[in-house]
């Protein structure tokens, strides 16, 4: 199986992944092998939805758009051009998921099988039913990816290499296993955003879905405000209202709930709109329901902060702020190669 045929592969499933909108299930009889896979695939949505409280249909037919408007052929070409991808031999990668959003360890998977190297899957239980399914279908469309994906629920063995996703406390356990073979160790990140006072109301709307898109339980989620001191919220909490909805979701509102007792009782300043609570906090990680803010004198002593803490930050929101920094609104929806961490898979992947 050659490169090209791997594009092929990865594009047709692409295609049967435009099937699965926001805006609903259209089926598509043009997409390849779509009678073995269309109502299956809609019954493995369903079984992710029962199993995990937080992978609303909203939410996978989100994660679901965004790699059907993804892989593409030439989306695929544009990203792996810069690559050279003669591989000596093909290697075992283990990836351990974490299960926060849905299909959150899609990129790792296809960065492995893209680069030529077999897949070793240990999923997490949160996140069990999308995956191996579309494995499946990758297998039927391409027969060449036949033994080269694997999911294991035991413990990883037989790998050369291995990336593995988790909170910094699972990541002190990773390195110390992991420790005589090449890794990628991903810890706890968050995304800020940095907001000067003169945003628009456009702005401050799309800046809402990077909160509040998958409850704010990724690491491209907004977590943490950066704003000028003496910061007036009005024009903030109007914005935000578009999510208003999201209050009337029972996991959400039983956060919302004991996250603002656990503040009124401990006596914390905060401001909030019924659905959301604002809080000022040094820390990068809030909880659901909650986002912290910081307030800043100097832009220049900001930009110093946030290098200094790049290592626990994965996106900067802003306008005009700093290099590399994400629009309003765009933090979900990245592109191929904007890898997690800022650390090149697919490099590391050609170098086993």
């Amino acid at each position: 199986m050659d490169l090209q045929q791997r594009i092929n592969a990865f594009a047709k499933l692409g295609r049967f992944l435009c099937q699965f909108k926001t805006d609903g299930i259209t089926k598509d009889d043009t997409v390849t092998s779509n009678d073995l896979f269309f109502e299956g695939f809609k019954n493995q949505i369903k079984l992710a939805k029962e199993h995990n409280g937080w992978f609303t249909e909203a939410n996978i037919f989100f994660s679901l758009e965004s790699w059907c408007k993804a892989l593409t052929k030439n989306t695929i070409k544009q990203w792996i051009s810069k690559y050279n991808f003669n591989l000596s031999e093909p290697k075992t990668i283990g990836i351990i998921m974490a299960g926060n959003i849905p299909l959150v360890g899609f990129h790792d998977f296809l960065s492995v099988l893209i680069s030529g190297h077999k897949v070793l899957v240990k999923q997490s239980s949160n996140d069990k039913h999308l995956l191996p399914f579309l494995a499946k279908y990758l297998e039927v469309v391409e027969p060449g990816f036949k033994n080269k994906i694997t999911f294991t629920e035991g413990k990883l063995e037989n790998f050369d290499a291995v990336i593995a996703t988790g909170s910094d406390n699972t990541a002190r356990y990773f390195e110390y296993y992991f420790k005589d073979k090449p890794s990628i160790i991903r810890k706890n990140r968050n995304s800020v955003a940095v907001l000067t006072g003169n945003e628009t109301h456009e702005q401050l709307e799309a800046l809402s879905d990077d909160m509040f898109r998958y409850y704010g339980l990724g690491c491209r989620n907004v977590s943490k405000l950066f704003v000028p001191k003496d910061y007036n919220f009005e024009a903030f909490f109007k914005a935000v209202y578009k999510w208003h909805h999201v209050i009337h979701e029972a996991k959400y509102a039983n956060n919302y709930d004991y996250n603002k007792a656990v503040y009124l009782m401990s006596e914390f300043d905060m401001l909030e709109n019924g659905f959301l609570m604002v809080k000022e906090d040094p820390s990068y990680a809030s909880p659901i329901a909650t986002v912290f803010y910081e307030t800043y004198d100097s832009e220049d002593d900001l930009k110093k902060k946030l290098k200094s803490d790049s290592d626990k930050i994965q996106c900067v929101v802003a306008d005009g702020f700093i290099k590399n920094e994400v629009d309003f609104g765009e933090t979900q929806k990245p592109q191929l190669w904007d890898y997690a961490d800022n650390v090149d898979t697919v490099e590391f992947l050609l170098k086993i």
